[in-house]
């Protein structure tokens, strides 16, 4: 079955490798889906593909969230592109279902504000506002194969509209991870996500109505819509923890240590836009404060940063504080990230955690 279930991801992983085209830029639609909304990974710009865990893992490789102890509750707010007017929220909940599962469920949503209605007539607007509404859904399941491989699957169900027009579709992603090393210090996974049909817009906004210049006859036509295609793409990552100062339980065999530093990398190739190298590292004190910093470069833009495609510059930093409930692991975090950009003037996330 682990084989079955690898076997079957490599193939569609190669499928969707080899479809990248830069030249594509703009054909494909829902580029919602391409945004991280959670804090503490877009820390390190979401280089952490490969050791991701929890409700996190549901963005970048589902295959990270069977690492869920028993309970997880997330909620996130994003300021993108500080200057643009758009935010996102997300929240998140995931829960072990039994000794191997993690069944999860999560809500993303972007709010653009109020734009002026706008006609022909009436190009500078003056006759109200609208505002779009971006909604999607996402449930996911995550099972652990074997002490080293897990593997996930993710559904998801994505919803676009304005007040006359809107576009509903689905899409699935899955991911798979494997541990290694004497302390399970080493660790790859490959992810395959945002991989459904084609969406397309309707409603009464694609409709107009017209006079036939010889018999003078009104009638309600209606535009035709293309297909767009989703934005698929490809995480390959892998990472590293380095245990400074690290003490072996004599009991349990496990590595403690005061101090954690995680070197991360993913490799993304996009099917509608260029590659990206993400790197990240991550330092942590006593699993309670984490410092994270990260950069990620478009392909062909390595020495020449003018042929850069994203608003997005590079480098991001983040933060998290950890806080105990109780005896028994319960903890509350804060998460903070913070995405330099050009123009605008960044990106921030800070998010709220519960591990029950």
């Amino acid at each position: 079955m682990k084989k079955r279930i690898l076997s079957v991801l490599l193939i569609c992983a190669t499928t969707v490798s080899f479809a990248g085209n830069p030249d594509r830029a703009g054909e494909a639609g829902a580029s919602e889906l391409l945004l991280n909304p959670w804090a503490k990974s877009n820390g390190w710009g979401s280089a952490n593909s490969a050791s991701v865990v929890g409700l996190e893992a549901v963005h970048l490789n589902v295959a990270g969230l069977a690492f869920t102890k028993k309970t997880e509750l997330m909620f996130t707010h994003t300021r993108l592109l500080v200057g643009s007017g758009v935010k996102m929220n997300a929240f998140g909940f995931s829960q072990r279902v039994s000794e191997t599962g993690v069944l999860a469920l999560g809500v993303t949503s972007l709010g653009f504000g109020e734009i002026d209605v706008t006609t022909v007539n009436l190009p500078e607007g003056g006759i109200g506002t609208f505002s779009p509404s971006y909604l999607n859904l996402a449930l996911s399941y995550a099972k652990e194969f074997s002490n080293s491989i897990t593997g996930g699957i993710s559904f998801k169900v994505i919803n676009e509209a304005i007040s006359n027009v809107k576009a509903s579709g689905m899409a699935f992603d899955a991911g798979v991870r494997y541990v290694t090393g004497e302390y399970d210090q080493i660790k790859f996974g490959i992810a395959l996500r945002n991989v459904g049909p084609p969406m397309k817009y309707s409603g009464d906004g694609l409709a107009f109505t017209a006079t036939d210049p010889i018999t003078g006859i009104t009638s309600t036509q209606e535009h035709r819509s293309a297909n767009f295609e989703l934005p698929s793409l490809l995480n390959i990552g892998a990472s590293y923890d380095f245990y400074l100062n690290a003490v072996e339980d004599t009991v349990t065999f496990e590595i403690k240590s005061d101090h954690k530093l995680t070197l991360a990398a993913t490799y993304t190739s996009n099917s509608f836009t260029k590659d990206q190298y993400r790197f990240g590292v991550e330092y942590g004190y006593k699993s309670m404060v984490m410092a994270r910093l990260g950069y990620v470069f478009e392909s062909q833009t390595w020495f020449d940063s003018s042929k850069r495609t994203s608003a997005y510059t590079g480098p991001t930093a983040g933060l998290s504080f950890v806080a105990p409930l109780n005896k028994n692991g319960s903890t509350f975090s804060i998460d903070y990230a913070y995405q330099f950009t050009n123009p605008f003037s960044g990106t921030h996330n800070i998010g709220m955690r519960i591990n029950l």
